[in-house]
């Protein structure tokens, strides 16, 4: 019953933050969305906005985290330096979600507003986290470029989720492959002109 509860509420929040902003609707209007008669049951399972933004952020994140490392393995494997393949490993877990039945266009609009804070952008990379497919990325990079300007990652990380949510808001389209091909070559230019 509570996980369904959760979930309930995790849907309703991510199309009405989409629809209106991270700020554009109370946690009441998610919860009369959520068809919840408990008045806490937002905070009874999140605590506050902040905790359910972020849970609605890392239960899209569950599904970029396997597909980002299986990229990274690839990359490792061939052994060879390559900053598209870098720039694909950032860009493709992500563009997944444009197909995600289950929220994923809301979640690449709630995503871009998210982690465009900068308090929140900090939490793509937790430290100290060897399982975190980021970490891992940062790390990657660092052997191309050990001392790498910070502002080359923050501006290709937030470029991509502007691309994804803007592709997101728009019409629905078939086949998105050419566009993230073109979004991937662009990260790969930001990361490349920023890291020299």
């Amino acid at each position: 019953m509570g996980t369904d509860t959760r979930l309930q509420i995790l849907r309703a929040a991510e199309k009405l933050f989409a629809a209106h902003g991270l700020d554009g609707v109370s946690l009441r209007e998610i919860n009369r969305a959520a068809a919840q008669s408990n008045t806490g049951a937002v905070q009874y399972h999140f605590g506050d906005r902040d905790g359910l933004i972020r849970a609605v952020v890392d239960r899209h994140r569950m599904d970029s985290e396997p597909r980002r490392h299986a990229l990274l393995d690839q990359y490792e494997d061939n052994g060879q330096p390559d900053l598209h393949a870098l720039a694909a490993a950032l860009v493709y877990p992500i563009a997944a979600k444009l197909h995600d039945p289950d929220g994923g266009l809301d979640y690449l609009q709630v995503a871009c507003e998210h982690y465009s804070r900068p308090r929140s952008f900090e939490q793509f990379f937790p430290k100290r986290d060897p399982n975190n497919s980021m970490e891992r990325w940062n790390k990657l990079l660092d052997e191309l470029d050990p001392t790498p300007p910070a502002s080359s990652r923050t501006a290709a990380i937030r470029f991509t989720f502007v691309e994804l949510a803007r592709r997101a808001a728009s019409r629905r389209r078939s086949d998105d492959r050419a566009f993230v091909r073109h979004l991937t070559d662009m990260v790969a230019a930001v990361l490349g002109v920023q890291e020299r």
